[in-house]
């Protein structure tokens, strides 16, 4: 009798354990869903990948290849973003709008402001009166460290200054107190539709190492300062490799120094072998390390020249000769 009562408890553990067993590798299934195999949303994301958003999750690795077909980039975020467009700092009032209306005429679709350029105001002016739909255009502006205290009342007076519905895309200007914070407020305004896409501004190896341990939401971007004479060789990869898209500001140099690295002798040469100009040899240079470029241009005709990037192509001897001409030399103090 006790033999068979023996025999009945170990049955039934068998089962239990069994179907314990079933249940642990169904869930670790869920969780280790192939991307590959996934059923695809609108956004191009698996529906793991989505879930993940959702709940403030998008770690996963994103394939951060540029298209030059048709001029985007899939972000972390599940969002497509130019990988082209115009920098706004230094441009105000009548200049900024006229400024930021040239380039939507020219066929630019990312546009990049910030709360410290005092342009938001003139840059969702020109967003609105373009007659080209809010979808196509894609606006980034910036929370600057000493608005990080409040971070909820700095983001709606973004919203309301651009006046567009929505921000494609939040950075935090630079680290600065509070900023884990601020972040975690954007994060909140994403759950809430008023941002799409989240980033970071002057973020560096070790901020980075130390700063996205801290938040939920992977940035989407990361926008350092990048141009020949500071290529940040180092840093590029490493973000690259985290899934993150990077951009470049001071493209072409930047304060006072735009003169001397458009006449640097490597650069004309090889401007003069393809029939473009500096600039353009320069901003192509960026795009195909994989970096986003928004030069800035109060002139037409350049915000023009800095649109046609796409009907040549650098060797890798030429891209080898531009990245010889590395400095390490910031033009700027982030």
């Amino acid at each position: 009798m006790r033999q068979c009562f023996t025999l009945m408890a170990a049955a039934l553990l068998a089962v239990m354990l069994s179907a314990c067993g079933r249940q642990s590798g169904e869930a670790l299934a869920g969780e280790r869903e192939n991307p590959e195999t996934a059923t695809p949303k609108e956004s191009s994301l698996t529906a793991g990948e989505e879930e993940r958003i959702q709940e403030g999750n998008n770690s996963m690795k994103n394939d951060i290849t540029f298209n030059f077909d048709s001029r985007t980039v899939m972000l972390n975020s599940g969002y497509e973003m130019p990988i082209y467009g115009i920098g706004t700092y230094s441009l105000t009032g009548k200049t900024c709008v006229e400024s930021v209306t040239a380039a939507l005429n020219s066929g630019v679709r990312l546009i990049d402001t910030a709360y410290m350029y005092h342009n938001e105001e003139s840059v969702g002016e020109a967003v609105r009166n373009s007659g080209i739909p809010r979808e196509e255009i894609f606006v980034i502006t910036k929370l600057y460290p000493n608005q990080f205290s409040n971070p909820k009342a700095a983001i709606e007076e973004a919203l309301k200054k651009l006046d567009i519905g929505y921000i494609d895309m939040m950075l935090l200007h630079h680290p600065g107190t509070g900023d884990v914070g601020a972040y975690l407020a954007m994060e909140q305004a994403v759950k809430e539709g008023k941002i799409r896409s989240l980033g970071l501004s002057n973020w560096y190896v070790k901020e980075l190492e130390e700063f996205l341990p801290q938040v939920n939401i992977t940035p989407a971007l990361v926008q350092n300062e990048i141009h020949p004479y500071y290529q940040e060789n180092d840093v590029i990869p490493y973000i690259h490799d985290l899934g993150i898209v990077v951009q470049g500001w001071y493209p072409l140099g930047g304060r006072g120094y735009t003169a001397e690295l458009l006449g640097n002798q490597v650069i004309t040469e090889i401007a003069e072998a393809h029939g473009k100009s500096s600039a353009q040899v320069i901003l192509r240079w960026n795009l195909q390390k994989g970096v986003v470029v928004i030069p800035g241009s109060s002139n037409p005709d350049h915000i023009k020249e800095n649109t046609q990037l796409f009907d040549f192509e650098l060797t890798k001897e030429e891209m080898e000769r531009i990245d010889g001409l590395d400095r390490n030399e910031k033009h700027d103090w982030y």
